[in-house]
Formats: C-alpha cells, structure tokens, sequence
C-alpha cells in the first residue's frame, strides 16, 4: 500500500482509530480484517477499508444532494452527520426512526429518498428495513461486529468512535464536491476534520 493511493495520509486514518475494531467478529466482516490484538481487539485493514470508502464515495456521487438521506440514531455521530448534510445539501435523520417514513407517504414524517447511508446497521436496523422494502440501495459503515443482512455497499470502520466517523464523513464530502465538479482539488475543501468531530469528554 503506498500513500498515493490513500485518501489521506495513513497516519491520519491511524490517529482517528479508523482501523480499530470489537472484540467481536461477524462471519461477513472477517474478510476485512487485519489481525486480532491480544487483548482480543480485531484490527481492520487500512487498505481495504482506503477501497471500500473510495467505491463508496463514487457511487454517492451519482446521487444528486436531495436524494441521499443519512440515518444514524448513534449519539456520537450526530456531529459528523449534520455536518455533511449541511454541507452536501443531504437530507438526514438522527435519533430514533419512526418506522414507515421511507413506506408511508400517508405519514407526517414521511420522506422519499433514492440512496441511504446508515452509521451502523444494528441500531439503523428500522430504517435498513424500510429503505429495503422500496427498494433504496443502503451503504452501512460497519465495524467487525456487524451483519450485512439488506447492506448493498459495506464500508468497514471504526463506527463506535466519534473521529472515525467524522474522518469518514469528511472524507466523503470532500469527494463528492470534487466529483460533482463544485471545488476542483483538495485543498479547496475547507472544512476541518474537528467541525465533524464530537468533542471527546474529559
């Protein structure tokens, strides 16, 4: 693996905890991991991890911003999921989903979307079902614990840490503005990685 293939720097997916998994390890996700530590920790790989989050990044970019919808009920990633909204021009939905708002258009709630990214598919498992029952492709971001039952697109990660998820989502925003041709390089991207990112507690 050299750097240039990489997103970003390897130190910054290291220094993010990206890579780190649970002791925990799914059948599916098995494929995507590195080493298991001995304190029982799996280890993702990096590269793997680099693929799946550059596949992911050119497929959102078919999407126009109004039709993706990001979903995640985690805490620690409300940060990073407002952010990218706001910044794409995505919907999102945080907290608790109500199910029916994909399925029912007789619903106050109700929202119609054409692509879901979900943070993490166990506690996004309502909304998982409902976006599968019409028929809405669904990327996960999924760490070495979780199934992949109705996930058109797994990208694996650390999705329990609030930086790792705030890198993902950055990440992601950043090529999507350079695909969809609103800024040209890198470095016309101006927002940092701390305005995804939850303030860790003291």
């Amino acid at each position: 693996m050299t750097e240039q293939n990489l997103l970003v720097p390897l130190d910054t997916y290291l220094k993010v905890g990206l890579h780190i998994g649970t002791k925990y390890r799914s059948k599916y996700m098995e494929q995507f991991i590195y080493k298991v530590r001995q304190d029982g920790l799996a280890v993702l790989n990096v590269e793997k991890i680099n693929e799946r989050v550059s596949v992911m990044t050119k497929f959102v970019s078919q999407y126009n911003p109004e039709d993706i919808m990001v979903a995640s009920r985690r805490e620690n990633s409300y940060k990073a999921v407002n952010k990218f909204a706001e910044i794409i021009g995505a919907k999102k939905y945080i907290g608790r989903y109500p199910p029916g708002t994909l399925t029912n258009p007789n619903l106050k709630t109700f929202t119609e979307a054409k692509l879901l990214i979900v943070c993490d598919p166990w506690p996004d498992k309502n909304v998982i079902n409902d976006a599968y029952k019409v028929g809405i492709p669904i990327i996960a971001f999924c760490d070495t614990n979780n199934e992949s039952n109705y996930i058109d697109l797994v990208v694996p990660c650390n999705n329990k840490g609030k930086k790792s998820l705030a890198l993902v989502f950055w990440i992601l925003a950043r090529e999507y503005l350079k695909n969809k041709g609103k800024i040209e390089k890198d470095s016309d991207f101006k927002p940092v990685l701390d305005d995804f990112a939850e303030k860790e507690e003291e």
